[in-house]
């Protein structure tokens, strides 16, 4: 299992890329997805790119925005492709948006019909880029329960589209994550993992409050302290070497928090590693 960190959790801090890629590399992270509006801000720094990265170690794994699903044709293609042109700089095989911004009961047919044909486009442009787009399980949009998310999925019904399995969201849904994970996995390419004291905190992850940087955080946990029992979720992932997993931490106190979940998480798969051996002897 390969795990990164975000730049997102950094989005109130001032450190550089520099900085966070010395600290990904210090504690055993493999790698960095990119959140687009620090990408873009990297514009004029032309040797932070993925050579320099693979120098430490590390790569990008995904390139994760909020790409337009509801603007106009020019708009959609525009930032798709700055995107895609983003993934390709960076070397990451995966860009990440949402399936709209309201929730699967509140679309109409016609309306679910438009979206698929829409993302069915974006996917055309990514493929061109040798990308795929994910799109996230998530509240508020045609993601936000594994019925509405497998019916997208046979709705765009293209090569490559995947799916970024955010687990807590899923567990947010109302679904087992792990029984959805099951039915879903050959359709995702990557995995959120987070965490939430109880599902009366499932507030502190709303977009306004996440992005306000005097958001309230009390609620959010460390991986293994929360709500969603990850010990169990990790069972289903932990043994397969490719998949990419990454921690993605909002809350204060990130690199203690970071630190303290990559090696958890590795002390984990350490604890199965005697099982996969007995079994294949």
């Amino acid at each position: 299992m390969k795990v990164s960190l975000c730049t997102i959790t950094f989005r109130h801090h001032l450190i550089s890329i520099s900085e966070i890629a010395s600290f990904a590399r210090a504690n055993d992270f493999q790698g960095i997805e990119l959140w687009a509006a620090h990408g873009r801000n990297m514009a004029q720094m032309p040797e932070r790119n993925a050579d320099w990265l693979a120098s430490l170690g590390l790569s990008v794994p995904m390139v994760s925005d909020y790409l337009p699903v509801d603007a106009d044709r020019l708009t959609r293609e525009r930032q798709t492709k700055e995107v895609c042109g983003m993934a390709r700089r960076w070397r990451a095989g995966k860009i990440r948006t949402f399936a709209g911004n309201r929730g699967s009961a509140m679309i109409a047919a016609d309306e679910r019909r438009s979206i698929a044909a829409r993302l069915r486009a974006m996917c055309d442009m990514a493929a061109d880029f040798g990308v795929d787009l994910l799109v996230e399980t998530h509240p508020n949009t045609l993601a936000d329960t594994a019925a509405s998310t497998l019916d997208l999925i046979d709705a765009v019904d293209h090569p490559a589209f995947a799916i970024n399995f955010d687990t807590l969201h899923v567990w947010e849904g109302g679904d087992d994550p792990v029984a959805v994970h099951r039915m879903m996995k050959p359709h995702i390419r990557h995995y959120h993992l987070k965490n939430i004291r109880a599902r009366s905190d499932l507030v502190v992850f709303e977009p306004a409050n996440v992005y306000a940087a005097a958001g309230r955080r009390d609620g959010m946990t460390p991986l293994f302290q929360g709500a969603v029992d990850y010990m169990r979720f990790l069972a289903e992932i932990a043994d397969q070497p490719e998949t990419e997993v990454s921690l993605e931490w909002f809350g204060p106190d990130c690199m203690d928090v970071l630190r303290t979940d990559r090696r958890e998480i590795a002390e984990f798969v350490e604890r199965r590693t005697p099982q996969r051996l007995s079994i294949n002897f």
